[in-house]
């Protein structure tokens, strides 16, 4: 009888041309599944809880996947991580997959149906000189940004709205575009502006060009006030840019 496990994954995007599967290209998924494959001796497909895009990171990615491969679950963590250390180099140099945990989970739990809501975390570099060693990690602003009118705009998301104004326009149509935030805060460390944002489900690049138009009310192109009369346009163009996938993490996910 086959197991269904739940393996908790962290990655850099950096390299990756996102976890979705595409041909000819390296995604996380594409990683996990050929080490899956060959442990097994046959095809194994997980099953994400997010579909990250290229750039975009993981604290804690989750991802179900079913096999009847005689291994004890609780190996499988370090059986992946070193077999993923051995692709990427043979100079024992980290991947840039980690697996976190490996479990076994009841039949029907599925990574991406029977999650309940999750949390991002976007990181600002907000400093007058770039820093080139984190370029891939975090979004590089140069112009001063006011933090308090950042913070205040943070208010006018949580809650259940219409957030069509922030889903990429030609996204696939869906049968809504109603989702909840539960939480939305914002701090500043030193030169970085760190926002983490809670919810139940999310649109396609929803927290980017919530970020995005966060930054323009911090360079005074925006209030904070408009965030409100933004999300009832219900209109792509009347909301901010898509800040870039670098800054952006998956941190946690809640089933």
């Amino acid at each position: 009888m086959k197991k269904n496990i739940l393996l908790k994954i962290k990655y850099d995007g950096t390299h990756f041309a996102g976890l979705q599967i595409q041909p000819r290209q390296r995604t996380v998924q594409g990683e996990i599944e050929k080490v899956l494959s060959k442990i097994a001796g046959e095809e194994i497909r997980i099953e994400p809880t997010s579909r990250t895009d290229s750039g975009v990171h993981a604290i804690c990615q989750c991802v179900t996947f079913q096999w009847d491969v005689n291994l004890p679950t609780e190996k499988l963590k370090y059986v992946l991580n070193n077999c993923f250390s051995k692709r990427q180099n043979r100079f024992r140099i980290l991947s840039d997959i980690e697996i976190l945990s490996a479990e076994e989970v009841p039949e029907d739990f599925h990574a991406r149906f029977s999650a309940t809501g999750k949390t991002y975390r976007y990181i600002i570099h907000n400093a007058k000189e770039y820093d080139i060693y984190r370029r891939n990690y975090v979004y590089e602003v140069k112009e001063d940004l006011d933090f308090q009118s950042m913070k205040k705009a943070c208010s006018y998301f949580i809650g259940e709205h219409d957030f069509k104004s922030f889903e990429s326009s030609g996204s696939n149509p869906r049968e809504t575009t109603v989702r909840t935030v539960t939480d939305m805060r914002i701090e500043r460390v030193d030169e970085d502006i760190i926002i983490q944002v809670t919810g139940n489900k999310f649109l396609y690049n929803m927290v980017r060009i919530m970020v995005g138009t966060l930054v323009e009310v911090g360079m005074g192109r925006k209030k904070p006030e408009d965030i409100k009369e933004i999300i009832q346009a219900k209109n792509r163009t009347a909301a901010g840019h898509t800040a870039p996938p670098q800054g952006l993490y998956l941190l946690e996910i809640y089933y």
